[in-house]
């Protein structure tokens, strides 16, 4: 076995461990800028869905502020992005450069996303569920949670998957600036020095965490749907 994978993936197989970091870059950043995201894209995607027009907490100011920042985050490229926080990436740990260095270029470029993801997902909640809340005396705060984030739990786990992966695709952007990962092993060797075999193996590695994201994401929503 050991014999074929060295015959059909040569370069692969000599730099095993420089694929295993790689990987476990790409995880890392996953793993932590996903954390930072998935709150922020929950608070302001909640406040922007509650101080909407019509809604529990209608605040004009309050959601065209979060409105008109969302858009404009979302509308710079992730590699312009990527140098305009590196003053600030640098002063806040350090480095503008790998898995600590991509972690805030990855936060920015995607919370705006999943928190307009995040409140397309609230707005699914019947609002009748809402109008029955308010009748029984809940809080506004108790509406939020026991109503919003409860009652769209599906719709949020769909719009967590789709953030994830697309988080996924832009650790690879960052890597090929930088920050190491998947995206700097494929680039360094698969495009730089033409080794097809690593770009193959890079690509496939992709797919498979793209797959065991939606599988999760999949079973939360048949799991939370109802």
């Amino acid at each position: 076995m050991n014999e074929l994978l060295t015959k059909v993936f040569p370069n692969v197989m000599v730099r095993l461990p420089e694929l295993w970091q790689s990987v476990c870059d790409t995880l890392s950043m996953t793993l932590w800028s996903g954390i930072f995201i998935f709150v922020l894209g929950i608070f302001f995607g909640t406040l922007a869905k509650i101080t909407s027009k019509d809604d529990i907490i209608e605040n004009k100011v309050v959601y065209g502020i979060i409105d008109n920042l969302i858009n404009i985050f979302r509308s710079i490229p992730f590699l312009i992005l990527l140098t305009l926080v590196l003053p600030i990436t640098r002063k806040l740990v350090g480095t503008g450069i790998g898995v600590k260095g991509a972690i805030l270029p990855l936060v920015c470029g995607t919370v705006p996303f999943y928190a307009r993801q995040i409140e397309s997902a609230l707005a699914t909640v019947n609002p009748g569920a809402i109008e029955a809340a308010q009748a029984m005396g809940l809080s506004n705060t108790a509406i939020i949670f026991k109503v919003y984030l409860r009652e769209g739990i599906p719709a949020i786990a769909r719009a967590t998957v789709l953030t994830a992966i697309s988080l996924i695709g832009l650790t690879t952007m960052a890597g090929a600036v930088g920050a190491g990962g998947l995206g700097n092993f494929a680039i360094m060797y698969g495009h730089n020095r033409f080794m097809t075999d690593i770009t193959l193996v890079t690509v496939i590695i992709m797919i498979t965490l793209v797959c065991l994201v939606q599988l999760a994401g999949s079973f939360i929503v048949r799991k939370s749907s109802h």
